[in-house]
């Protein structure tokens, strides 16, 4: 976790608007009672006061979990914030936890931080690890449940920190049974081009949630890299995730979703043997066009989203 992350966040949360979207932060709202399985808690209140009062984070009207799950969080209830989790996942999916639960908490979260300086530093610590472990416990490698389908490769861009929104990736790509190589943030050049060489992934999704780390050279390098044997080699698609992506030019041969649930849908159509000819690949020479038309047919079948899949929040 980078301790500078959530001022980040916050600030690019203004910049976007994102106390305006439909997570609804940023905007006061009267106080809605924590879902069940959320409280009572036995954890000390902390410093300057009873749980709430000028610690109650500002939220807009977001979900009853979220505001259980913030309200856990800033009391330091360890406990309470991992069964608030587990139950949202469990009932609501991993992509509704994940873009109503547990975005909104977090950037409630760095927003106080950003207007309070250091001030609740242990809150967003304790948050994002909870957060991420929740992901994790579901995040199951799906094996020869998966059949034929192509492993989609997750990778954060050389230098880049931010490892929640891949573990949201990860829980997500299980939770539909595809397969998926989970390679962390930070992924040196050499070693993201050496691993789609010895994997063969349908795709390659790169999360940068910088411009500092969003490489474009190296997307194109993923992107033209072959694997499979000579003859019938084949070539990636690769999905560029985060706020690192937003202005530059679009690279050939890439795909930006807008959202996590979009993402999972268009992972989830690249994976599929019948985009790929069957299980036995496309030729290298074939698959541009095949996968173009591939992404062409998925992107139109795709419902509007106008919620950028930016991590203006999101993430250690």
């Amino acid at each position: 976790m980078r301790p500078h992350g959530a001022r980040r966040a916050a600030r690019r949360g203004r910049a976007d608007g994102a106390g305006g979207g439909p997570a609804g932060i940023g905007r006061p709202a009267p106080d809605t009672p924590p879902p069940d399985g959320a409280g009572p808690s036995t954890a000390p209140a902390p410093p300057g006061g009873a749980p709430g009062g000028p610690n109650l984070l500002p939220m807009g009207p977001v979900r009853p979990e979220c505001r259980g799950l913030a309200r856990a969080a800033v009391r330091l209830d360890a406990p309470a914030v991992e069964r608030t989790l587990e139950r949202a996942v469990a009932e609501l999916g991993v992509v509704t936890s994940w873009e109503e639960v547990m975005v909104p908490a977090l950037r409630a979260v760095g927003r106080k931080w950003a207007a309070e300086g250091e001030k609740y530093v242990e809150v967003e610590h304790l948050l994002s690890w909870h957060v991420s472990t929740a992901l994790r416990s579901v995040a199951r490698s799906p094996g020869a449940a998966a059949g034929p389908a192509l492993p989609v490769l997750l990778a954060g861009m050389p230098g880049e920190q931010h490892s929640l929104p891949l573990d949201a990736a990860a829980a997500g790509l299980s939770s539909r049974e595809l397969p998926y190589r989970m390679f962390g943030p930070a992924v040196p050049a050499d070693a993201l081009l050496a691993a789609v060489g010895r994997t063969g992934p349908s795709a390659v999704l790169l999360w940068a949630q910088s411009r500092a780390t969003a490489d474009r050279r190296l997307v194109l390098q993923a992107a033209t890299t072959g694997w499979g044997v000579r003859g019938a080699r084949s070539r990636p698609a690769v999905v560029l995730a985060g706020p690192g992506w937003a202005g530059l030019p679009r690279t050939a041969g890439t795909l930006r979703p807008r959202s996590l649930g979009q993402a999972l849908d268009l992972l989830a159509g690249l994976a599929s043997p019948e985009t790929w000819g069957g299980p036995g690949r496309q030729p290298a020479a074939a698959a541009p066009a095949a996968s173009a038309r591939a992404r062409s047919v998925m992107l139109r079948a795709m419902p509007p989203n106008t919620t950028p899949w930016n991590g203006a929040t999101a993430h250690q």
